[in-house]
């Protein structure tokens, strides 16, 4: 269950990639131990949000045994995360309007902690900013973020009309607080995007049962 102390959020995984690094398909789908990488993803993210959706495109049948809202992206040729991030929020807004926070992840992650939702929570309103993302050895990773469902309408507008691509470019409009994570055991926000670090992430769980 969420904590009761965080406001109604809205978890989204972010799985619209190409995975060009790994040879194409779903990065979240690839298998890390026994289990994919999508339901580590699940098991980690879903108990700390009112409601988990993922952000994919294409056919949404491959999803079917996660049984949960898959939401593609509302603009043409799928122009980066930032698309996914919009869908998430235009979706939060139309089908659970009283849920104002959206947190979104990349669905190549499958360390994530369990408590980002609530420690980015305690980030932007000790910030008193309008995001939050977090980061670890002192790098940020913005895709690990959370949004205001109400700036949709400046998101849309900024992808569809003013050409922006990355999060990092919009969301500096606004004010952030950056939130940073340890990384012992492991970097919790460590992600698969080649074929080595596919082997690193199975070495990884075989070692350390408890990821």
């Amino acid at each position: 269950m969420p904590d009761p102390a965080t406001p109604p959020t809205l978890g989204a995984i972010l799985a619209g990639g190409l995975a060009r690094r790994l040879g194409g398909g779903d990065k979240a789908l690839r298998t890390v131990g026994s289990r994919t990488v999508l339901a580590r993803l699940v098991d980690r993210v879903a108990p700390q949000v009112t409601r988990l959706i993922l952000n994919a495109n294409d056919d949404p049948r491959r999803f079917d045994d996660l049984a949960m809202p898959v939401v593609a992206d509302g603009l043409p040729d799928h122009p980066g995360p930032l698309a996914g991030v919009l869908a998430t929020l235009e979706w939060s807004a139309a089908f659970h309007p009283a849920i104002e926070w959206v947190v979104t992840v990349p669905g190549d992650a499958p360390f994530l902690p369990r408590d980002l939702v609530v420690r980015l929570h305690a980030g932007r309103q000790n910030g008193d900013t309008s995001f939050a993302c977090a980061a670890s050895q002192g790098r940020t990773h913005p895709v690990v973020g959370l949004w205001p469902v109400s700036v949709r309408d400046e998101l849309r507008s900024a992808v569809a009309s003013d050409g922006i691509r990355k999060i990092d470019t919009f969301t500096r409009r606004y004010s952030c607080s950056v939130v940073e994570w340890p990384t012992t055991p492991v970097d919790p926000f460590f992600n698969v995007n080649t074929p080595e670090d596919l082997t690193e992430a199975t070495r990884l769980v075989t070692i350390q049962p408890e990821l």
